[in-house]
Parts: structure tokens; C-alpha cells; sequence
């Protein structure tokens, strides 16, 4: 029930008690508490009976993602990217009238630009996220269904959203015919040949290659503290300390003497790419990504007799699920390992 009471400078106080919440404000006019009271009587009536927030009017699908980058840490590029397209293709949508028809849209939208099945059902995630958090977080009477029911109807329409596992690994006469280019490049600054060698006998991610730093090696073990190492459930301070094999050592060892500090290799992980990229196809090698040398030296780790927790330590997975997709044993080497 509302009250009003005029003050002695002649505002209005309005003041309203409802299902155990209170409320007030002043205003300069009566008509204007009236208005404010019989607003905040109803969003009291709905907290009542649903027990979350009604949604702001005029509150867009764009205003409820700047909230939660607000409030949330933002994450990777990825995320970033995302969020920042969720509100270029949905954001003018007001929240309250966010349904499925919306959703169904804004995937025929995506799958014109080419996306795929992977790609959809991250994106929809992201949706899932945000409202789940307005939800849990906020309060407000949003759907959480919404995002995993389109999420399904992917299936229906035969949108596969598995993605494809790769089994690519280099060849040796492919390795071979890189060392051979980049040797021969004058104008190839990066040192692309010592940088293969190391993913090859590290198992490390192209960007943890690049950030690794003198001060983190422990040449006693020999070992490297990576830090903030990827993990799905927690990147910031997962620090991890791994043992740098033999093959991984003589490669850091005289990098140390001409570079006692700073990073070992100080270039970019996109420039490394590049000129990886660049080089497979100057000499036609088909489908081969820098990150399948971490394949290649997952699969290595386990033919040279390591078992599943002593690679883990080294690939930074937390299961064998994970850890499986980057491990392509093959018969011959079932062999191989019997004759050891």
C-alpha cells in the first residue's frame, strides 16, 4: 500500500510497504509519486509472485550484456568477440521480449555468414550465459530455457555441433621440407626451425611458447613455470610448473646463455602462425596447423613409454578425455611398444 506525505518544503514523499519490501522517494510533485509509487507497487506484486525482478522497461538484450561484462570478468578474445557480436545482432531486441523466433533469426543470420554447427551452439552458450546470470545474479524474470532450447532445435534441422576431431600430425619429410625453406629464407627472421623443434618436443601451445620467460626456467629440473596456463574452468593463476624433456632443454639451454632475461622467444603467436601458414603452402602441404605439432608431441610423449599422468603434467589437461584428442596411437605403434 502506498502513502504520500507532503513535506514541508512542499515536495511529496511517497513511500511504499509490500510483501515485506519498502520503498520510497521524494518528488516535487504529487502526480509524480503517485506515478513512481504505482510502478514500484507492481514490480513489488511480481517479486511477490515469481520472486524475481521484473524486467526495467526499455531494458535491451544489449543494456543486459554491458551489465554482465560489467560485473563479470570478460575472458579471452574469444568471449570478447562474441559478446561484442551478440550485441551487434541482438542487442536492439528489448530483454522482456526476447523469444525463440528471435533466436531462430539471428541463426539463420549466422549460418548466411557461414557458420557452423560448432560455432552456433557456442554462440548460443554465450546467450545461455548472460541470462543465466541475469537470472541468478540479478534477479530478473528472464527465461534459461531460451538459449538451450534453441541450442536443441540445432539438431532438429541436422546441424551437427561435435566438433570434428583432427588426427593431422607433420610427416618427418614434411618437417624436412620446412627446415629446408625457412634455412634458406634470408628474410625469415623468426627462428620458425628452433620454435617447430620446441612445440615438437614440449607439447606446449603456441602462445605459451611465446610468453615463456628466463626468469621462469629452472634449469636444476629442468623445468618452466607457464603461466596462467589455458583451462576451462580457471585460466588467471593457473600457473603450472612442467618439465622440460631433454630434447626441450637443449634447445632452452643455449637460449639462456645469449638471453639471461625476458622471453625466450619474443615474438608474436600471430606472426609465428603466419609464417607457418605461409610456408605449408609455398610447398603445398596440405591442412597441416601449427597447433598440430602439439598433437604430434602428445602422441610422442606416450610412443616414447610416458603414461597418462606424466603426459597430463606436461599438456596441462585435467582428464583423459581432453588428453585423448591429442593422442593418435596407432597400431604400429602398439607394436613398437610390446618389442620395448
Amino acid at each position: 500500500m502506498a502513502t504520500f506525505t507532503q513535506l514541508p518544503s512542499g515536495s511529496w514523499r511517497a513511500q511504499v510497504r509490500r510483501g515485506g519490501l519498502t520503498r520510497g522517494a521524494t518528488f516535487k510533485l504529487k502526480r509524480e509519486a503517485q506515478d513512481w509509487a504505482s510502478v514500484v507497487e507492481t514490480q513489488a506484486t511480481h517479486i511477490i509472485a515469481s520472486g524475481y525482478q521484473p524486467i526495467p522497461k526499455g531494458f535491451t538484450f544489449a543494456h543486459l550484456i554491458d551489465a554482465y561484462v560489467g560485473s563479470v570478468k570478460a575472458g579471452g578474445k574469444t568471449k570478447t568477440a562474441t559478446l561484442t557480436m551478440l550485441k551487434r545482432q541482438l542487442g536492439h531486441v528489448a530483454l522482456k521480449s526476447l523469444n525463440s523466433v528471435h533466436l531462430r533469426d539471428f541463426i539463420d543470420r549466422r549460418k548466411a555468414d557461414g557458420a557452423g554447427g560448432v560455432t552456433l551452439s557456442a554462440d548460443l552458450s554465450y546467450i545461455g550465459a548472460v541470462m543465466k546470470w541475469a537470472k541468478h545474479s540479478r534477479q530478473m524474470d528472464v527465461s534459461t530455457e531460451l538459449a538451450l532450447n534453441a541450442r536443441r532445435d540445432l539438431t532438429s534441422q541436422g546441424i551437427s555441433t561435435r566438433s570434428n576431431e583432427r588426427s593431422r600430425e607433420p610427416t618427418k619429410s614434411e618437417l624436412e621440407a620446412l627446415f629446408n625453406h625457412w634455412q634458406g629464407n634470408e628474410r625469415q627472421r623468426i627462428p620458425m626451425h628452433t620454435i617447430v623443434e620446441f612445440a615438437l618436443s614440449s607439447a606446449m601451445r603456441l602462445s605459451e611458447i611465446c610468453s615463456i620467460t628466463a626468469e621462469d626456467v629452472k634449469p636444476s629440473v629442468p623445468s618452466v613455470l607457464i603461466r596462467d596456463r589455458k583451462d576451462p574452468r580457471k585460466k588467471d593463476g593457473n600457473h603450472q610448473d612442467v618439465a622440460l624433456l631433454p630434447a626441450a632443454w637443449d634447445i632452452v639451454a643455449p637460449i639462456l646463455k645469449e638471453r639471461p632475461t625476458g622471453k625466450l622467444f619474443p615474438y608474436q603467436p600471430s606472426s609465428v602462425s603466419t609464417a607457418f601458414t605461409r610456408a605449408c603452402a609455398k610447398l603445398n602441404i596440405a591442412d597441416l596447423h601449427f597447433h598440430d605439432l602439439r598433437h604430434a608431441a602428445a602422441s610422442n610423449l606416450f610412443r616414447i613409454g610416458l603414461d597418462i599422468p606424466h603426459v597430463a603434467s606436461i599438456t596441462g589437461h585435467k582428464d583423459w578425455k581432453m588428453l585423448k584428442r591429442y593422442t593418435h596411437i596407432t597400431p604400429t605403434d602398439v607394436f613398437a611398444k610390446l618389442k620395448k
